[in-house]
């Protein structure tokens, strides 16, 4: 394995990163650099915009002089892909168009890998065809949760799904099961959430009155005296808000590891269930004709049957 290093630079936007973030843009640079990385030289404001200290969700514009610092990166330590990994991904494409594909993701697969450990989603579809090796995400979902998501073949693209997403011109429907017997009337929960870091430093959502807003709609599909499978739509996007609202009003979801009741999941455990029941059911970018649906699991369903 090498290392190489890369001395201090700067790098002037054009057009291709235009209205693009400043994370995504420094991801799709500084190639073989982990996330992690990338995210603590912004922090630290080693990373700066025309001069000044900047957030990792700052809009780029044009024109633009991003200074990056001196980083090392090191070469053989390319995510493993299997063909297992590639023919798992290619059959679970439920859209293909020129400028985007659709997948109903499985869950357990990461949205993006891990430096030197898995491959995520996206490492994935670059591997599958030489007309998607730039190809980008164009939102996220947690590892453990199954459903659409969006994939950007060109950046052009990318940027206008991004301003449909910045001006609240998507809706993303939910499907979960959570243990009881979730209530008629709770049809909404507007707590807002604040991200806070636990003591194994990974991030996590809590109500508190100094979060941001965080509302989620919930209507119920099917109940019985032991689950509830409900539909969902989130009307804000908050890091896990479905899991912490979902909690929080005391109807944790099935199979959650963080956020849910560790003695209920250890027993639907034991009955074969080793997901979390939480899929992206459907996606719909208003304004561009860009939709797509994922059928709820069946493990979902065989609960109530």
């Amino acid at each position: 394995m090498k290392e190489y290093f890369h001395p201090v630079s700067s790098y002037k936007v054009t057009s291709e990163y235009d209205g693009v973030r400043l994370d995504n843009c420094l991801i799709s640079r500084l190639k073989g650099l982990p996330r992690t990385k990338i995210y603590s030289i912004i922090r630290k404001g080693e990373v700066r915009v025309n001069k000044s200290r900047s957030k990792p969700s700052l809009k780029l514009k044009e024109g633009d002089i991003v200074r990056i610092p001196p980083y090392r990166v090191s070469t053989g330590g390319k995510l493993y892909i299997t063909q297992k990994d590639k023919e798992r991904i290619s059959e679970s494409i439920i859209v293909k168009e020129k400028n985007y594909v659709i997948i109903n993701k499985p869950a357990g697969v990461a949205s993006h890998g891990g430096s030197g450990i898995s491959a995520g989603v996206i490492e994935i579809i670059r591997e599958l065809d030489p007309k998607y090796q730039n190809a980008q995400l164009v939102h996220r979902i947690d590892k453990d949760t199954s459903g659409c998501l969006v994939i950007a073949l060109k950046k052009s693209f990318l940027r206008n799904l991004h301003e449909e997403i910045r001006n609240k011109q998507v809706d993303k429907i939910y499907d979960l099961v959570v243990f009881g017997r979730w209530p008629d009337r709770l049809k909404k929960i507007d707590k807002p959430l604040k991200t806070v870091r636990t003591g194994n430093r990974e991030r996590e959502a809590i109500i508190d009155t100094t979060g941001k807003e965080a509302i989620t709609e919930f209507s119920i599909v099917k109940n019985s005296a032991k689950y509830s499978l409900l539909q969902s739509k989130i009307i804000t996007g908050r890091m896990h808000q479905i899991r912490a609202h979902a909690l929080h009003a005391g109807f944790p979801i099935v199979g959650d590891l963080r956020y849910g009741d560790s003695e209920l999941n250890e027993k639907v455990r034991k009955e074969g269930i080793n997901r979390m029941m939480l899929h992206a059911r459907s996606i719909n970018f208003k304004n561009l004709d860009l939709n797509a649906e994922a059928e709820t699991p069946k493990s979902f369903l065989k609960l109530f049957s």
